[in-house]
């Protein structure tokens, strides 16, 4: 007899796309509220975002003091982003014009647990 192996349930893993940035030093407080502003505007019209995270630092000696967060159901939903017309208009008119460095970090996650079925 021979034991018939169950394949495991397939499933994507999600995306957590983490980018930290260094600021100009001509950039005001004032300025970092309206891009943490126009980060959720603008990034939530892109379909393939789950969610979206910004914020700034609290402490002042923080190397990095402003981040964005973007959870992406799939590789394929994240890399569809990246391409997508609002994106790359807010990189080009909120990101570079206010930032001279940036590190990103992107990490797989397992699926959210849907609340629905718990």
């Amino acid at each position: 007899m021979h034991a018939t192996l169950e394949t495991p349930i397939s499933f994507t893993l999600m995306v957590h796309h983490i980018v930290l940035y260094k600021l100009k030093h001509e950039v005001t407080p004032a300025r970092v509220e309206e891009m943490m502003m126009n980060a959720r505007m603008q990034l939530l019209k892109i379909p393939e975002v789950l969610s979206i995270k910004c914020g700034k630092r609290i402490d002042p000696e923080t190397d990095w003091p402003f981040f964005i967060a973007i959870d992406f159901e799939s590789m394929d939903k994240f890399a569809m982003f990246r391409e997508d017309s609002i994106y790359v208009k807010f990189v080009e008119e909120v990101v570079k014009p206010n930032t001279e460095d940036s590190l990103v970090l992107d990490f797989e996650m397992d699926p959210g647990k849907d609340v629905r079925f718990s």
